[in-house]
């Protein structure tokens, strides 16, 4: 094998950002605390040019390098693009929240930024150990983040449990990765793929292997049963970090479901069919009906999180191109969704308050009624009310699912759909109809409220116009 510095040119944004970080890191050492803003803008320069590089090093041709272990393609490009703008979102809103807390320091960034890395591995990986090495990445970056409040036994108690239970994940998707390794004898996909094709349910290891990494996906995307870490970490970590952790990292799971059941396990999806569909009936059950019983907001966003999380893999299931286009246009849009939510709460939160509770949306209405009106729109856009773009997201799935003569399962997800707007819709109540628990302004910055007012506009945008954004999405799949 020789080694071509031309190979290093799809691999650009990965690069930069590993670059962007470690520079950030080193800067921080010679700032002092009331210049730590500079790490802040640096880092949301840095992420408008990683989408740049992005753009110019992407095209319509598939790339494969470092030795097949590399792939940059439609799929990877709009991926990662979506991943930083995400992530521009998630630091716009994490900087009012840090800066009053003390915490505003060069660590949040950079743990930031590696995670990104991660992110941008996994949506780009073509063998199994590049999906480990993005996920790992990622997951440790993660798990320092949900603890970052030092002083928050909480976030101590979340970080422990997401660590732990992160830990049986990747052991659950390391064992399937040896089993299908020991039955291809390759880690690359393509190689695997071939060997699938040849093979398929003739060899038995290989499809326990992929029972595993079925398991391992299930935990990383939070799929019931494997779930059980996501309301207590969204609960105990810091506002900032459910912001960053709900949204962005659905993306790259989502992109790491692509590569490792399609792109390299496509010849069994008889197979993983079946077990998707099990997982995604699971999740959109208990994940709207537990969200109905919550009184912490947090908590009922992470149950709402594991319902569309079921949305996505009824898309993936589906096994067809359409199926894939409308599961990755559901990953971006929840994503979206997501962030915008959680920036609400960060508006809503000062010096020594967090919302926690339901009530504390009380009278939004009354005390700022431009945010309350985004606020409203991100909920109606999970709901999967028109005109938003969460109502296009369902669609779009929904037909999937039909087209391959799943109409049963189409059928069972507008039921529970129709159960989960419920607890969006008293979200809107509590907003508009509740008198206000408290008149104390809201305080955040400039950049917050503009995130927040973007954030949620985008739903409604992106319903009424989804067509350049779902283009792209079916472009990545032809």
């Amino acid at each position: 094998m020789t080694f071509e510095t031309s190979n290093l040119i799809p691999v650009l944004p990965e690069i930069f950002i590993l670059v962007l970080a470690s520079t950030i890191l080193v800067v921080d050492l010679y700032l002092k605390e009331s210049h730590k803003g500079v790490n802040h803008a640096l880092t949301l320069i840095g992420l408008l040019i990683a989408i740049g590089i992005t753009v110019a090093v992407g095209g319509t041709s598939r790339q494969v390098v470092l030795d097949g272990s590399y792939v940059r393609d439609g799929m990877s490009d709009l991926l990662k693009v979506t991943i930083f703008i995400v992530a521009i979102f998630a630091f716009v809103y994490a900087k009012d929240f840090l800066r009053d807390r003390g915490m505003l320091s060069g660590e949040y960034y950079v743990l930031g930024l590696f995670s990104v890395l991660g992110m941008l591995i996994m949506v780009s990986a073509n063998s199994f150990l590049t999906v480990y090495l993005g996920l790992e990445l990622l997951a440790l970056c993660l798990y320092a983040l949900v603890a970052f409040d030092r002083d928050s036994r909480g976030g101590a108690e979340a970080a422990m449990k997401y660590f732990v239970l992160g830990a049986i994940g990747s052991g659950m998707l390391l064992y399937g990765i040896s089993m299908i390794y020991g039955a291809t004898g390759s880690l690359e996909l393509g190689t695997v793929a071939r060997m699938v094709a040849e093979h398929g349910m003739e060899n038995r290891v290989l499809v326990f292997g992929l029972a595993f990494l079925v398991v391992g996906i299930g935990f990383k995307f939070g799929a019931v049963p494997f779930h059980m870490w996501v309301p207590d970490v969204y609960e105990g970590a810091p506002l900032p970090v459910v912001l960053l952790l709900g949204s962005a990292p659905k993306i790259a799971a989502f992109g790491v479901a692509m590569r490792l059941l399609v792109d390299g396990l496509g010849g069994l999806q008889v197979h993983w069919q079946g077990m998707l569909i099990l997982l995604s009936v699971l999740s959109m059950a208990l994940g709207n009906l537990a969200a109905i019983a919550q009184s912490n907001i947090k908590r009922m966003l992470a149950y709402s999180t594991v319902s569309h999380v079921g949305f996505i893999f009824l898309g993936v299931l589906a096994g067809t191109p359409q199926g894939y286009a409308s599961a990755m246009f559901y990953a971006i849009v929840y994503a979206l969704m997501a962030a915008g939510a959680f920036g609400v709460l960060v508006l809503l939160s000062r010096k020594g308050f967090d919302p926690e509770r339901l009530d504390d949306l009380k009278g939004l209405n009354e005390r700022d009624s431009w945010h309350a009106a985004m606020m409203a729109l991100l909920m109606f856009s999970m709901a999967g009310v028109p005109p938003t773009v969460g109502f296009m997201a369902k669609l779009l799935v929904l037909e999937a699912v039909v087209r391959v003569d799943l109409t049963w399962l189409a059928i069972v997800a507008v039921v529970f759909s129709i159960i989960g707007a419920f607890y969006y819709l008293r979200v809107v109540k509590l907003i508009y109809f509740d008198e206000p628990e408290t008149d104390v302004p809201l305080v955040a910055g400039a950049g917050t409220r503009l995130a927040v007012s973007l954030n949620g506009l985008l739903m409604l945008a992106l319903g009424l116009f989804p067509a350049t954004l779902l283009s792209f999405c079916q472009t990545a799949f032809t």
